[in-house]
């Protein structure tokens, strides 16, 4: 009687019969590899916040990243809900669609939502520092000499003369609340913001 062959497959031209020592083996590395249901769930949780994070930039943030339509869809109907329930349900969905992208467009969404999150960071900084310097120079006499030594390329002309003119408005508008209770809500005048301006664009020049 001819011999009855064993089942099995080949793997790289090597015939694996099923049973076999090294058919086990091979079982075994693919079930370590594979990721538990913890790791699939966590997983899917990412990318759900990761789809909700694009949802809330702007869409011509990330309209280049060339997104499958359905996917794009999802976030813009995702933008326009206001019910709590309605909101959780469409942020499964979105998150059902991006487990559907491969591992570059993932990277790059990724990339986008750094970016912006760095260009925030950044933003925030620069505020700060400009809010720093139109305080200093309002309050210490010293500070202009400061700036000018920092920068000395912006107009220092003029921020001197707004700086001297806000001081003026500040300190009317201080006199005018005491002879008038109630009418100093907006102690800032005009200088002040233009002051808050020219530092800014100062700063901006500096940094490119």
């Amino acid at each position: 009687m001819p011999r009855k062959k064993s089942s099995g497959y080949f793997i790289d031209g090597e015939f694996i019969a099923i049973g076999s020592d090294l058919d086990r083996q091979l079982k075994q590395e693919r079930a370590s590899r594979a990721p538990s249901k913890t790791e699939l769930k966590a997983r899917s949780t990412e990318l759900q916040k990761i789809g909700v994070q694009l949802c809330d930039l702007p869409r011509d943030r990330w309209d280049r990243l060339d997104l499958p339509i359905r996917l794009a869809d999802a976030l813009d109907h995702l933008a326009q809900i206001t019910d709590f329930e309605a909101q959780r349900r469409q942020r499964q969905f979105v998150g059902k669609l991006m487990r559907k992208l491969d591992a570059d467009e993932i990277e790059a969404i990724r990339a986008l939502l750094e970016r912006e999150r760095l260009g925030t960071t950044l933003a925030a900084e620069n505020l700060h520092q400009i809010e720093t310097w139109r305080t200093r120079l309002l309050q210490d006499d010293d500070a202009m000499t400061d700036w000018a030594r920092q920068f000395p390329q912006s107009e220092l002309a003029r921020i001197r003369g707004l700086v001297r003119q806000a001081r003026k408005e500040a300190n009317q508008a201080e006199a005018s609340d005491e002879t008038s209770p109630g009418n100093g809500a907006q102690r800032q005048g005009r200088s002040y913001r233009e002051l808050f301006k020219l530092l800014r664009d100062a700063l901006a020049t500096t940094a490119t």
